[in-house]
């Protein structure tokens, strides 16, 4: 009889295919929104994207900027908005909630007793030049995110999406014209950018 022929080795994996995003967990939801939102030293966009993006790599980086892009546009604190759609895209209403209750509930804790010691301390002059370091620190780390948060545009050379983002920040930032009257005129014109390029891409 001829001899038993060793078995065909599995096929290696193909590295090409991108495997799929991680799914936390309902505590580890909270545990990472109460993580953020004790860093969140002067706003918690810096740190969110950065556990969401670079350390959990739970989005890609055109993903956070698509999903708070939509937050801008609902009622209530855009990073309230974030932590919500983002724990509901993987655990539903629960998830929602419990990036919620991460989010807002150690620093509702902290916020109490704080406010408390400066109403009873508030007036000491070495308190009042701590917070001004603080919020000092506050837009540096706010610029650092901005900057971040380009990168995707800037890597994929999309000058329609550079342009409308200069233009909606000489709007509000310079001359000062209403954000909802801005908006009224951006989103649609981005849109309809976004829908012909992509036509003429796949013509």
């Amino acid at each position: 009889m001829p001899p038993e022929s060793p078995p065909a080795a599995a096929p290696a994996p193909d590295a090409s295919v991108p495997s799929p995003p991680l799914q936390p967990g309902l505590l580890e939801l909270f545990l990472a929104f109460a993580k953020m939102s004790l860093a969140g030293f002067g706003g918690v966009l810096v740190w969110a994207r950065r556990s969401i993006v670079e350390q959990h790599r739970w989005m890609t980086a055109e993903e956070f900027n698509e999903t708070f892009a939509l937050c801008h546009f609902l009622p209530g604190p855009n990073i309230v908005n974030l932590s919500v759609v983002f724990g509901s895209r993987f655990r539903g209403i629960a998830g929602g909630l419990a990036a919620f209750a991460g989010l807002v509930g150690p620093p509702m804790v902290i916020a109490t007793v704080l406010a408390a010691l400066y109403a009873r301390y508030g007036d000491i002059d070495i308190l009042r030049r701590t917070l001004a370091g603080v919020a000092c620190a506050a837009v540096g780390l706010l610029f650092a995110v901005v900057l971040k948060m380009m990168m995707p545009l800037l890597k994929r050379r999309d000058v329609t999406g550079l342009v409308i983002l200069s233009a909606v920040f000489v709007a509000i930032g310079l001359i000062r014209w209403p954000l909802q009257s801005v908006l009224l005129v951006a989103i649609p014109l981005s849109i309809a950018t976004t829908v012909l390029a992509r036509r003429m891409v796949k013509s």
